[in-house]
């Protein structure tokens, strides 16, 4: 057997075993991926106005807005028909160091104070951006603020 063969074998035994390794770390890290990892990351943002009175009562009460609006496209498949719509974060502020994603209340579209109804409407924002603390739902109007969180417990 020629010397020069037989180091091409093992530069080729060692590459083989370097790509066969890389391939079931990958596969492994695929595998045990949690499925929170599919979240969105929220960008910079809309600019804030400088005369908004929501950021303006947010900065008042101790917070600070580190972004304005952020449109979330959606894309949903009804018997194979695609209908498009949005989810809206209206602000993102800081406090104490915790990131809280900050809804406005409406008139048209007023909150129902109960379990199910925050539920309904608020926990898919919890689900979608899992790094925050919680949603602020306030209203510069009327001079109110309140904090949600969600704490998924265990049955028993």
């Amino acid at each position: 057997m020629n010397l020069g063969n037989a180091a091409d074998w093992v530069i080729m035994a060692v590459a083989g075993s370097f790509l066969a390794v890389w391939l079931f770390r990958s596969f492994y890290a695929w595998l045990h991926e949690p499925s929170g990892s599919r979240v969105v990351l929220l960008g910079d943002g809309e600019e804030l106005a400088p005369d908004d009175e929501n950021v303006k009562f947010l900065e008042q009460s101790g917070y600070e807005v580190v972004s304005g609006k952020h449109r979330i496209p959606v894309t949903i498949s009804l018997d194979g028909e695609k209908l498009k719509t949005r989810l809206y974060v209206d602000y993102v502020a800081e406090r104490d160091g915790l990131t809280y994603l900050v809804k406005t209340a409406r008139d048209r579209m007023p909150y129902e104070w109960t379990g199910s109804g925050l539920r309904d409407r608020l926990f898919m924002y919890a689900l979608l951006v899992p790094g925050t603390e919680g949603i602020i739902i306030m209203d510069a109007r009327d001079k109110w603020i309140r904090t949600l969180t969600f704490q998924i417990t265990a049955q028993g």
